[in-house]
């Protein structure tokens, strides 16, 4: 093989190479994408188990990064009997019950904020509808209005 030949091969597998890792580089946002799940919930008095007679209302907006099981959320309420004590994720639990805090928000201020890490099994819950998230006030101490937490 002479020179001519080898510099033409090199040159056809470096523009080979070159092109695959152009093709490569628009997946990568779309496989992070997939990796993602969201979820959301409305939340209202009627909810609470029991209902109770409360005016405010709230929605959740969350993500849940799946390769590192870390989810995020916003939680947004309004028309309370008074200020937010305390909010958090509970479960697991269905619809119509009750379970204990999973996951507490770091502040209970609308709109509240937060991020953690959670264990294979509170995933598994989350992902199978089985949280709930609640914000409770002192009028309401066991929850004044409440949410199912289902995928979008």
């Amino acid at each position: 093989m002479n020179t001519s030949t080898r510099i033409v091969r090199v040159a056809l597998l470096a523009g080979t190479v070159a092109f695959a890792a152009c093709g490569m580089t628009p997946m990568a946002p779309l496989m992070a994408a997939t990796n993602t799940a969201t979820f959301g919930a409305v939340l209202s008095s009627a909810a609470e188990v029991p209902a109770n007679a409360s005016p405010g209302t709230g929605t959740l907006d969350a993500t849940l990064d799946k390769n590192s099981n870390v989810p995020r959320w916003t939680l947004t309420y309004s028309g309370m009997t008074g200020p937010a004590t305390m909010a958090h994720f509970h479960g697991p639990a269905m619809v119509g019950a009750n379970a204990g805090v999973a996951v507490p928000f770091p502040s209970a201020m609308s709109p509240a904020r937060g991020e953690t890490l959670l264990t294979a099994a509170q995933v598994a819950d989350l992902m199978a509808g089985k949280w709930y998230a609640n914000v409770h006030t002192a009028a309401n101490p066991g929850g004044e209005i409440r949410g199912q937490v289902t995928a979008k």
